[in-house]
């Protein structure tokens, strides 16, 4: 029987509840981005064919040279591929489709996803597809117990439905805070090796830290604030010398945007 829920233990013990995304959901995403990649193909192919041949002649362009051709069909199938993997790595599991339907792909640990699982994942899609029309991946999907495909099972990834996160009537003292900064989570820009860096331990610390910061007088708060940056900014590879109480206490807070958005899920 196909399980719609799946329960994750993270490495930090942390139990996490998904909803798991079935045939449909996926399908949908899916088609969305072949009908992108459809189009993206078309303009290269348009584009090299007036630039080779000073005319849209798809036979003439064929005839011209077997090696551009060759590369021509390589250089697609590069992009093709590129366009899972890379979307899927810098955009936390998801493709432009994915985000549309409101899905993602994650490891079996409830983590992103790495450079490796997600390349493992899309390259085997040329096994899925198989013998024809993705028959393979659809058949897997539909019957395994957690909506599986063999690229799945290799690189111990699943796709989930996006969790949203708790909206809250009243604003915390510390979201006060955060507004009346001006602070927002693209107040700058941490790199997707040092995002995956933290863990939930971190966030617990920093979510401890922010909402405890505006119920402490100004000389615990700054030294609190420190021993905070202490903390997180070498894993971000962050300075702390030079940098006034007020200028780590913004970044910690801008921090905590961040991580909330990838932690605080509503269970």
């Amino acid at each position: 029987m196909k399980q719609e829920q799946v329960g994750i233990k993270t490495p930090e013990f942390v139990s996490l509840q998904f909803q798991l995304a079935g045939l449909g959901s996926r399908a949908t995403g899916f088609i969305i981005d072949q009908l992108i990649l459809l189009v993206v193909n078309a303009l290269i192919i348009i584009s090299l064919i007036i630039l080779f041949t000073g005319e849209m002649d798809l036979l003439a362009y064929a005839g011209t040279d077997s090696l551009l051709l060759g590369l021509t069909i390589v250089g697609l199938f590069i992009i093709n591929s590129g366009y899972f993997i890379a979307l899927e790595y810098f955009s936390g599991g998801r493709t432009i489709g994915k985000r549309i339907v409101g899905i993602r792909a994650i490891q079996e640990n409830g983590h992103s996803l790495t450079l490796l699982s997600s390349f493992i994942r899309n390259f085997l899609r040329i096994v899925d597809n198989l013998p024809a029309g993705y028959f393979l991946g659809i058949m897997m999907i539909y019957f395994h117990p957690t909506h599986k495909r063999i690229g799945d099972l290799v690189a111990g990834t699943i796709v989930v439905h996006e969790r949203k996160a708790k909206r809250k009537k009243k604003l915390s003292p510390i979201e006060k805070e955060i507004i009346e900064k001006g602070l927002t989570k693209d107040d700058f820009t941490i790199d997707e090796w040092a995002l995956q860096s933290l863990s939930q331990k971190d966030w617990n610390l920093i979510n401890t830290y922010s909402n405890r910061l505006m119920q402490l007088p100004t000389n615990e708060r700054s030294e609190l604030t420190l021993q905070m940056a202490g903390l997180l900014f070498p894993k971000l590879g962050l300075e702390i010398a030079g940098k006034s109480h007020l200028d780590l206490e913004n970044t910690l807070l801008v921090l905590y945007l961040i991580l909330k958005e990838e932690w605080a899920y509503e269970l």
